[in-house]
């Protein structure tokens, strides 16, 4: 007998939805701008219509040195779509002369601002829809995901990882580059609305009012202290041997305008610094014993080994004939609090305050839908809790977490959360009679 027949039905997951995929713009593909003369034309179009101005930048990382933008795309309501070559064009005032005050419309502003700002492109006011989606509560926030919920279309993102550099550009990268920017400003209008609705359109605005200044990470002390696999050291000689390969690869990728990771791996200058080869020879068989996850990584680390050997084995040199007083430091001191880890045993009143505030934050997270990181940074509230303000009271929070960058409905949360947190470690149990 087949007892399965009179086995209840296991409920089908739900089929994800299928999107039409929005393959072609409406207006065809536009030729792309390599001229001035075509550019302020653009410029003139563009200053004849109204509404917000979609813009988008593409790059070449990965494959050349730097961020700069290789391709600048803009759409408005009544001008249409310009494609603009930033290497012929590296000036486009004339396009921001013709936006003037009118709000920018960018998904993910943050990888894109810096690249425009040198080309002579900066915002009065914008519109981040991936970061209105984040507050909007979107489970997912790329371009594709943010249209296909809220347009209903999906777009293909098979050219995001392209090496915008090539030229001339093929005629797909430049039907993929008109459509980031066709239903941008429709995305736009929609997703407003739905932060006016769940009453965040003014967290929504404050934010994007903060990234109008927004020029790019700031820049560390030590970058080459960034070296995937730099736990695996700790000598202060190989530590130095890090330093100078970094240094000394990141001259050639300027050198040759290329991704310095194409030029040497993190996990070769590793290696070199870990084995510190003297010889041609040492220094091959360094790099022919190195085992990488990926092939093609081996062959760049094999090439980049070879090509440029000399300048390698003089960068390992330098550091031969340091005297302890130029190595650097193993470790380096910043301002920023400990790893959240090291709380509890170094100042537990510390972690009874983080742990207080997260816990009410990660109420509001979720009955808001509102990630935690976007209600305040971690690192923010680190340093606050780390070492709040003496004597504590809601106008020195305040002040504090003002200059650190939080805006003020973060303030307006995050304040009083702190207030109430535990000023003393919580005893560990009951209280007993003696």
């Amino acid at each position: 007998m087949n007892d399965t027949a009179d086995a209840p039905d296991t409920p089908e997951e739900p089929a994800a939805p299928t999107y039409p995929v929005l393959a072609t713009p409406a207006d065809g593909i536009p030729d792309v701008i390599v001229g001035e003369r075509e550019l302020q034309r653009a410029a003139d179009a563009v200053a004849a219509a109204d509404g917000p101005v979609a813009i988008d930048a593409e790059r070449a990382a990965g494959f050349r040195y730097g961020n700069r933008a290789y391709l600048v795309q803009l759409r408005r309501e009544g001008a249409g779509t310009f494609l603009i070559d930033p290497i012929a064009l590296p000036d486009l005032s004339p396009m921001q002369d013709a936006i003037g005050d009118a709000e920018w419309v960018l998904h993910a502003a943050t990888q894109d601002l810096p690249c425009l700002a040198e080309v002579g492109m900066r915002p009065h006011t914008l519109f981040d829809t991936e970061l209105g989606s984040r507050l909007a509560g979107l489970p997912r926030v790329g371009l594709a995901a943010v249209i296909e919920h809220y347009v209903g279309i999906t777009l293909a993102k098979e050219h995001s990882a392209a090496d915008w550099s090539t030229r001339p550009l093929p005629e797909p990268w430049l039907t993929y580059a008109a459509l980031d920017v066709e239903v941008l400003v429709e995305v736009r209008h929609r997703l407003r609305e739905d932060l006016e609705q769940q009453d965040k359109l003014d967290w929504a605005l404050q934010d994007f009012a903060a990234l109008t200044s927004f020029t790019g990470p700031p820049q560390r002390t030590d970058p080459w202290r960034r070296t995937s696999g730099m736990h695996r050291i700790r000598d202060r000689h190989a530590i130095a041997r890090v330093r100078e390969l970094w240094q000394t690869r990141d001259a050639i990728a300027q050198e040759n305008d290329t991704a310095p990771g194409r030029i040497l791996p993190d996990a070769m200058i590793v290696e070199l610094a870990n084995t510190a080869p003297r010889t041609p020879e040492a220094l091959q068989q360094a790099g022919s014993g190195l085992r990488t996850k990926s092939r093609s990584r081996s062959r760049v680390a094999g090439r980049g080994v070879s090509r440029y050997a000399a300048r390698w084995l003089e960068a390992i040199a330098r550091v031969a004939a340091m005297s302890e007083a130029d190595l650097p430091p193993a470790t380096v001191r910043n301002d920023a609090p400990p790893p959240q880890r090291t709380w509890s045993d170094r100042k537990p009143e510390a972690a009874a305050r983080l742990s207080h505030v997260r816990g009410r934050l990660t109420e509001f997270s979720e009955q808001r839908h509102v990630p935690l990181e976007n209600l305040i940074t971690p690192d923010t509230l680190r340093r606050v809790l780390w070492t709040p303000p003496n004597p504590l009271s809601d106008n020195a929070i305040r002040e504090r977490l003002t200059a650190l960058g939080a805006r003020s409905w973060q303030v307006e949360l995050v304040t009083p959360y702190i207030l109430e947190a535990p000023t003393e470690v919580p005893p560990e149990g009951p209280a007993t009679d003696e």
